[in-house]
């Protein structure tokens, strides 16, 4: 069997994305086409399947680290922001599309709070699907 963490981030995300894309949970929301992902982007995300790919990307994120937060994710998925005459510095991303996303995947049962460490870990059919999707 092939483990996640060996397969490449790109590679295993796109599979999964498209995996997800048959959950019927797992919708992608009227208005993701109208947002920024975070504050330090210029632009609203313009790749069809970002919903999907973020979604993926999440999922992963909680294989991997067990047990994962709102606020740890908003920090994986910030940037530097650039603010003209001043100095560049992180901001954490928006939270909207993460909460968004943890709860669709809470409805389709692949993850569940979990209140020693605060924050969402994987339940047993959302390990099949990642262990699955890796093979």
């Amino acid at each position: 069997m092939t483990d996640i963490r060996s397969i490449e981030a790109g590679k295993y995300n796109a599979k999964l994305a498209e995996a997800l894309k048959e959950i019927p949970e797992f919708q992608k929301t009227e208005w993701v086409d109208f947002v920024k992902t975070s504050p330090h982007k210029e632009r609203p995300q313009q790749d069809a399947d970002f919903w999907y790919k973020r979604a993926a990307s999440i999922l992963r994120q909680i294989y991997l680290q067990k047990t994962v937060g709102v606020e740890r994710l908003r920090s994986k998925y910030g940037g530097r922001k650039n603010r003209g005459g001043k100095a560049a510095k992180f901001v954490k991303s928006g939270g909207k599309i993460i909460r968004t996303i943890l709860q669709q995947a809470e409805s389709a049962g692949l993850i569940e709070k979990s209140t020693s460490p605060a924050g969402r870990k994987m339940t047993k059919a959302g390990i099949e699907l990642l262990e699955s999707v890796a093979k």
